[in-house]
């Protein structure tokens, strides 16, 4: 039996928030009082500073469900775009992280390559959470290719893939940057698959007419 999209939701959900009960317990049990109370002010002022990071994660897993249910309850306005401009952009936007690192970033598309009806915005953060998760699955030398071509007469696809990445799973963070994307992708009337041996995402959209 198919999932309905509130069951989607309410789970991603639920993976979100045991994936920032982990960084709230360890701020808790760190900041106990049996546990402070006999520390000097250098002492409590580095672990205000170690404990950076957990504030940081837990920050960023509540951004994430945010996103999950603004996607999920706020219906975008789609409109006729060009995909080309919108790769280029998103590609810009991550061409550094991934040069730095070593990796290859390749963008192809067919010529010519029909205008789609989406929701801009929302597909730029789709596009780029995916690519920062296989950012995350790539190794030095890999190359991560970005490929949109026309699928049927009324739809693109579009492809983001490592031939050469192959992982059992993701860990909460990256699990969430997926299911973040395929929520602002579905929410345009579109689709989106991904498979892991190798890391392959395959997003559908819709031409305009």
């Amino acid at each position: 039996m198919p999932i309905s999209a509130s069951e989607t939701l309410c789970s991603n959900l639920s993976k979100g928030m045991h994936a920032a009960a982990q960084p709230l317990t360890v701020l808790r049990a760190s900041f106990d009082s049996i546990h402070t109370d006999g520390m000097s002010a250098g002492e409590l002022r580095e672990l205000v500073a170690s404990s950076t990071m957990e504030v940081e994660r837990v920050c960023k897993l509540f951004s994430f469900l945010q996103q999950l249910v603004s996607a999920a309850s706020v219906k975008p306005e789609l409109s006729k775009t060009p995909i080309q401009p919108l790769l280029a952009h998103v590609t810009d936007g991550v061409e550094l992280l991934f040069a730095k690192d070593g990796m290859h970033l390749r963008s192809i598309t067919s010529d010519p390559c029909p205008q789609v009806l989406i929701n801009p915005a929302r597909t730029l953060q789709a596009l780029s959470s995916i690519l920062l998760v296989a950012h995350a699955l790539s190794q030095p030398q890999d190359t991560i290719e970005l490929i949109a071509s026309s699928s049927s007469s009324n739809a693109l696809r579009v492809v983001v893939q490592n031939v050469h990445s192959y992982v059992d799973a993701l860990n909460a963070e990256q699990s969430l940057n997926m299911a973040l994307a395929e929520a602002n992708i579905r929410s345009q009337q579109a689709s989106l698959s991904w498979n892991l041996e190798p890391f392959s995402v395959q997003i559908e959209l819709k031409c305009a007419a």
